[in-house]
Formats: C-alpha cells, structure tokens, sequence
C-alpha cells in the first residue's frame, strides 16, 4: 500500500466564480485507520453546487472549508483496511470523503454499497443525494396533483430530471428549463418533459416569461427552485393561487457576482407569495436522511427497470476535478458531473 495519497485542497477563497488559482493540488501521508474506522480507496467522486457555498468563511448551515482543508464532497470506493466490524476488505462503501483518492472515516459514518444493485456512480447521482433531493422535495413539498403544471430549471441535471420524471409519472405537464438546445433536446426525447425551454436564448426574464406563459396554458403550480436568477423572475408571476415552491438551490446566485445584476426585488416576490397565497419550503437534504431508505425501496427498482433514465458526465482524474467544478457552476456538464479518480 502507498503511503503517500493525493488531495486537492482549498487554497484560496473565491470571489465570485472560482478560479483554478482556488485549489491545490497534494499528495500527503496515508491515513491510518483508528478504531472503528475505515480506510477506503475512493473510486468516484462527486461534484455539487453546494460546494460552491463551502468555500466562502459566511455563515450557512454548514461549516465552511478551511483553508488548507481538503475540498467536501461524497465518494465511492473500496475498502481496504477496516477497524470496524460493519466493514470487510473488498466491501464498497460511499461516505464524505471529500476530493481525495483515499478516504478514512468511522463506519458510522458509512454506508455500505452492493455493486449487485448497479453501477457506484448511481449511489452519487440518481440514487444518491440528488436524486433523493429531487424526490424528497417533489414530494414533501410539492404535493403533486394529477393534471397540475410543473417547472423545473437545470431539467437535465440529477436533480430536475428526477422532479420532471417523477411529476410527469404522478400524471403533471411537465416543462422544463435548460441551458442550450442540446439539453432541450435531451430533456424532452430522454427525461420525458413535455416541453424545454433554454433560457440562453432569452436576453431577459420578461422574455422567457412569455414563451414560458405559452408552455403553461393553466399557470404553474409548482416551481422546483434549484437556479433564482432570470427563471426565478420569469416564474413567479405566472404561478396559480396555492402553487408550492420547494427551494433546494440558487446555483445562479452562487458567488455573489451573478446576484449583483439580479433585477427581481423583494416586494415582488413577497407580494406574489401574500396575493397567490404561495408555500414556499426551503429545505437542505442532510436534514431529511430519515427517510432516504424509503427513497431507495421506491425509486431503486424503478431505475433497474428503466422507468427512471439518468444521464452521468465523468471527468478522468482528480486533478482535473477544480475544472470539471467550475465548468458545471457555469452549466458545462451534461447530467451528474462526476470524477472518475482509479
């Protein structure tokens, strides 16, 4: 076994969108596993926008990344040396590892993976905290009606292609939101949405509000929140009394810069949210993994039977994790950005 593993490191905090000049590239000492604890050897990695908040020193509902720290992230990998009953050499786990090639936590911290049940990746994207974002917002907090109206922005992604299969099986219109007419096209022909819009092609929200009034006859009664900026605008004026917003992300808020040039203003918002009597649920998915056994019973055999389609990007090697990271934050990834580390 080496006794050297590599790392990448936050170097500097960001303003703005990060840089390259954000991250550091290291090899450091081998962790040894302690009692109780698991060493693993990471086979994929996991790329998010929560990522982006950790690497600003501001107060959220997590602890920022330190500088020095290793960058936060879930991984998959293999076991190979365990001080903990719960883990054998050769078992495949998936914990918070962060951007590493090796990882050491307590089992309790573990969750244990059976290849059987389909490839590692899924457990970080369709069967993982996306998916299970997806799903648990949907759900709990959309309440979907047969014959209601849904949008749903960044629709190609883990997250919105969950919402938009699910809403469009419990018997909603399904229309999403993308990044380019390639993701339209994908949104519709693979995920089944009704119809997608790319807000690339709208210079402002007052435009994408009419092509998107267009694509909602009957309004909108639930709006998946994962981007704010433009689709936020464009959205809330067409949502129907009682509609629901669950509020998972803001990925285009992210960093500061993009909200600067945001037009949408807090009278706007509130008065929509008073006059439509709207539900708007903010939630962060760490909070609600009581019930991600119940997500798997529902939604596992549905992506073994194919009733739930996903699409995985894999960049090849750690080192080119900062910019895969950067290229998703500006929508370069098609489907679950995802780093493939052995």
């Amino acid at each position: 076994m080496s006794q050297q593993m590599q790392r990448i490191a936050l170097a500097s905090r960001p303003t703005g969108a990060p840089v390259a000049e954000n991250f550091s590239f290291e090899s450091v000492a081998m962790p040894i596993a302690k009692d109780g604890e698991v060493l693993v050897k990471l086979h994929y990695m996991s790329l998010d926008p929560y990522m982006r908040g950790r690497m600003d020193d501001a107060k959220s509902y997590a602890a920022p990344v330190a500088i020095g720290g290793t960058m936060e992230a879930g991984a998959v990998g293999e076991v190979i040396s365990s001080n903990s009953p719960d883990f054998q050499p050769g078992d495949f786990a998936f914990g918070m590892f962060g951007w590493a090639s090796h990882g050491c936590l307590p089992a309790n911290q573990l969750q244990k993976l059976d290849p059987n049940h389909g490839p590692l990746t899924t457990a970080l994207g369709v069967l993982g905290m996306p998916g299970f974002t997806g799903w648990h917002g949907l759900n709990t907090y959309g309440k979907p009606k047969a014959g209601e109206t849904l949008v749903v922005a960044a629709a190609t992604g883990p997250v919105g292609s969950m919402v938009g299969q699910l809403a469009k099986q419990a018997g909603l219109r399904t229309v999403g939101i993308a990044g380019g007419a390639d993701k339209c096209a994908l949104a519709t022909a693979k995920f089944g949405f009704d119809i997608c819009l790319d807000h690339r092609a709208y210079a402002d929200a007052n435009s994408l509000r009419k092509d998107l009034a267009v694509a909602c006859p009957d309004g909108i009664d639930i709006y998946f929140e994962n981007v704010a900026g433009k689709v936020l605008e464009a959205v809330i004026p067409l949502m129907n009394p009682h509609g629901r917003i669950p509020v998972c992300g803001m990925i285009s808020w992210y960093g500061g810069a993009q909200g600067a040039d945001a037009t949408l203003t807090a009278p706007m918002i509130w008065r929509n949210i008073l006059v439509k009597f709207l539900s708007v649920n903010g939630f962060i998915i760490m909070n609600h993994f009581d019930q991600y056994p119940e997500f798997l019973k529902q939604v596992g055999p549905m992506v073994a039977k194919g009733e739930v389609q996903y699409i995985e990007d894999i960049a090849e090697g750690l080192e080119n994790a900062p910019a895969a990271f950067m290229a998703m934050l500006k929508g370069g990834n098609m489907g679950k950005q995802i780093v493939k580390l052995i």
